[in-house]
C-alpha cells in the first residue's frame, strides 16, 4: 500500500480551503494534516505538522506566497511545494519555481490535475498544469524568436548548419572560415538563444521550425 500523503493547504479564501479539502480527502493516500490563511501561519504551520507537500496561493495577504515559500523552504528544505495561482502567466510559475516549488497550478485547472499535480510532486517530480505548459512553451518560442532576430546573417547560417549536425570543423569547411572563428560564433549563438549546450541549441531550434 502507496504511503499517505500528508498535504498543507495555504489560501486565504476560507471557502478555498474548505472545497480542496474535501476533494483531497475523497482522494486515495492523500490526507489534509492542516489550512493556513496567511504566510505567518503557513511557516508555523508547516513546522508543526511536517506535511510532505504544502499547496500555497501565490496570492497571499501581506507576504506572498512565494516570500512565504521561501521562508518555509530555508527550514525545511525537503518539503515539497506546489503553488496555485488565479495567474497562468509565464511569469508568476517561472518565480514560483525559482523559489523553489516542485509544481505550479492554474486554479481554473479541472480538480483531477490538482490531484495529479499532488501526487507528482510527492514522487518527487516537477508538474504543470497543462494551461500553464502551454504559456509557457508559447513565452520561450516567442523569446527565442526575439533571439533569432538578433542573430547576425552569418550567426543564423551556422544555427542552420549546426541544427543539420555539422561539426565546428566541417562548417569551417563549408564556409572557408578557421575553426576558432566558428566555435566563437557558435558560443555567441548559444548566449543569444540561452542554450548551455547542443541539444538545448536542437531543442530551441525545433520549436522554431529551424530544424532539418
Amino acid at each position: 500500500m502507496a504511503a499517505v500523503i500528508k498535504v498543507l493547504l495555504v489560501d486565504d479564501h476560507a471557502v478555498v480551503r474548505e472545497g480542496y479539502r474535501r476533494l483531497l480527502e475523497r482522494t486515495a493516500n492523500i490526507t489534509v494534516v492542516g489550512d493556513a490563511a496567511n504566510a505567518t501561519q503557513a511557516c508555523q504551520s508547516a513546522l508543526a505538522l511536517v506535511p510532505d507537500v504544502i499547496v500555497m496561493d501565490i496570492a497571499l495577504p501581506g507576504v506572498s506566497g512565494i516570500e512565504a515559500l521561501r521562508r518555509i523552504l530555508a527550514h525545511q528544505p525537503k518539503l515539497r511545494a506546489l503553488m496555485f495561482s488565479m495567474h497562468d502567466d509565464a511569469v508568476f510559475a517561472a518565480r514560483a519555481l525559482q523559489a523553489g516549488a516542485r509544481g505550479y497550478v492554474s486554479k481554473a485547472s479541472a480538480p483531477d490535475v490538482l490531484v495529479d499535480a499532488i501526487y507528482a510532486v510527492a514522487r518527487g517530480e516537477s508538474y504543470l498544469s497543462p494551461d500553464v505548459a502551454n504559456i509557457i512553451e508559447q513565452h520561450a518560442s516567442t523569446l527565442a524568436q526575439s533571439a533569432v532576430r538578433a542573430l547576425t546573417p552569418r550567426e543564423f547560417e551556422i544555427l542552420g548548419l549546426l541544427v543539420q549536425g555539422d561539426t565546428v570543423k566541417c562548417i569551417a569547411d563549408k564556409l572557408a572560415l578557421s575553426e576558432k572563428t566558428v566555435a566563437n560564433l557558435q558560443s555567441a549563438i548559444r548566449e543569444k538563444l540561452g542554450a548551455k549546450n547542443g541539444v538545448q541549441l536542437t531543442h530551441i531550434a525545433a520549436r522554431l521550425g529551424l530544424s532539418p
